[in-house]
């Protein structure tokens, strides 16, 4: 069972986030969406949104310094493990609150708010919760081991995801993980499968070119501003 879990789990999980992108990009690009409702309405949406975005992007950033900066680099430089816990602790769990009531907002949304809900699909119900679970979890087993230095994951659950890369997964490290931190990495292994088959799948369609493309120059159509102003070359100064 423990090979199971730690040893081919992991890869399950990742194989089926590739093909199951690849899948879904070549087979439903239109279905390739977050199925905006903001149509429908957008006041609450407004707030949630951003919290639960903001929110998830810390906890995702946290887990990928936690699971994958070894803890001799923090040492070297004079970044002690009582520090890292606290960091981690205090980080981590506003992360995880503000992640959570982000999702308690949507969700409140999606039943309060007939259209919405109607638009909500068995997909999108099985997301909130897997994530909401993954979430919860994670910070109560931070919370659990609170006290002193906390539970030092970077000793067990790190090498073990490092080692998933290597194609030669160290599953005994997971031997003597507290029942928490195992449930919380299965409930994520299993959500990170789910990814290409809910509207989490547009993560992998940010508006990166955005940043790059070049400036829009909007013109005015009033013919009487138009011939109010002579014709010059070049750009103009913003405003002009």
């Amino acid at each position: 069972m423990t090979t199971l879990i730690w040893g081919v789990l992991p890869y399950v999980a990742f194989v089926l986030l590739v093909a199951g992108t690849i899948w879904r990009y070549r087979y439903d690009k239109f279905g390739w969406t977050t199925r905006s409702s903001q149509v429908y309405e957008s006041k609450l949406l407004n707030i949630a949104s951003p919290v639960f975005h903001y929110g998830i992007l810390f906890v995702l950033v946290g887990h990928l310094v936690g699971l994958f900066v070894p803890m001799s680099w923090t040492q070297n430089v004079g970044v002690s493990e009582h520090t890292y816990h606290l960091f981690s602790l205090i980080g981590g769990t506003f992360a995880g609150a503000l992640t959570v009531c982000g999702i308690f907002l949507l969700v409140y949304r999606r039943r309060t708010k007939a259209p919405v809900f109607k638009a909500t699909t068995r997909n999108d119900k099985l997301m909130y919760v897997f994530l909401l679970g993954a979430i919860v979890l994670g910070m109560v087993a931070k919370l659990t081991h609170a006290s002193g230095d906390g539970y030092n994951y970077r000793e067990t659950i790190g090498p073990w995801a490092r080692s998933l890369f290597t194609l030669s997964p160290d599953t005994g490290l997971m031997d003597g993980v507290p029942v928490l931190y195992r449930i919380h990495a299965v409930v994520g292994m299993s959500l990170i499968a789910l990814v290409p088959f809910t509207r989490l799948v547009h993560m992998f369609s940010a508006p990166v070119q955005y940043l790059f493309r070049p400036y829009v120059v909007y013109r005015s159509r009033d013919p009487r501003r138009l011939a109010a102003r002579p014709e010059r070359r070049g750009w103009e100064r913003t405003g002009s």
